[in-house]
């Protein structure tokens, strides 16, 4: 599996572009020109049968992952096999992802009826109810230990994976780890949600074993980033930035081990203790 974003169809737009600026100092009178790596950002519409469901600003990549992860932590559909054929359309205003569902799944899609716009901020944009607030069936966790080296090692693999990251300093990662740190994919987005979307994509399609591993994000640790990793089946999220006491509490709730402001050095744990073996 590729530890970096990619696999885009013919036609469209990059991931990337040179932006020209200047840097200005604040005790120089001259400033400096030049140009600058920018992260693109583009509209992606996500289409069902031929029904419009969501429009996601997102980065035009691993579109076919974000397909899959998508559906699957909206409940749009529970396994990958519901899913017959992605397909990218490019056109003046954006791109529209087709998502072919299995007949049976479709049907029941269409009757549940709901839109949503926008999802990179808060991540309940356009809910219309309190109960509508996304939460994954409860299940038991898989019974995972971490030794906290692995973790290290893992950060470490996630710094060198990033490489529209490196290039913009202006997009999120996500990323899948085995038990002893080695990553098995990265996947890049402007939107924290939807890197995440992405990781669950590509590790459904490849059958990944999610009993044996942990979830790494670059972005904080919010309660719908709590609730994908429950979709997925993730034991141990390790955030990179602190979480909010909502994801805290869903952790507690899903039986997940949860770390974050994590470093090279130190990470701080909130739940889930157990799950994590000491270093030697």
């Amino acid at each position: 599996m590729s530890m970096k974003t990619g696999d885009r169809p013919a036609g469209t737009p990059p991931i990337s572009m040179q932006a020209p600026m200047q840097v200005v100092a604040y005790t120089a009178s001259v400033p400096k020109a030049g140009t600058r790596a920018l992260a693109v950002e583009a509209a992606v519409n996500l289409v069902y049968g031929s029904v419009p469901h969501a429009v996601m600003m997102a980065t035009p990549a691993d579109l076919d992952d974000f397909a899959y992860g998508f559906s699957l932590t909206e409940g749009i559909v529970e396994s990958a096999d519901e899913i017959r054929a992605t397909r990218v359309e490019v056109g003046s205003d954006g791109l529209r992802l087709h998502v072919e569902l299995a007949p049976g799944r479709l049907r029941e899609h269409l009757a549940r009826k709901r839109a949503i716009s926008g999802r990179t901020g808060c991540g309940v944009c356009g809910i219309e109810d309190l109960s509508d607030l996304p939460r994954a069936e409860m299940r038991d966790a898989p019974d995972v230990r971490v030794a906290l080296p692995a973790i290290a090692r893992a950060l470490q693999g996630l710094d060198a994976g990033q490489v529209l990251g490196a290039e913009t300093r202006a997009v999120h990662a996500a990323a899948w780890a085995r038990l002893d740190g080695s990553l098995v994919a990265v996947r890049e987005d402007v939107g924290r949600h939807n890197a995440l979307d992405k990781l669950i994509g590509a590790l459904m399609r490849t059958g990944t074993d999610t009993a044996a591993g942990f979830l790494v994000i670059t972005s904080r640790c919010s309660f719908e980033m709590v609730e994908k990793a429950a979709r997925l089946g993730a034991a141990v999220i390790v955030a990179i930035s602190a979480p909010t006491s909502l994801a805290l509490e869903r952790a507690k709730a899903h039986g997940i081990t949860l770390c974050a402001i994590a470093r090279s050095d130190t990470l701080t744990v909130f739940t889930g203790s157990e799950r994590l073996i000491p270093g030697g």
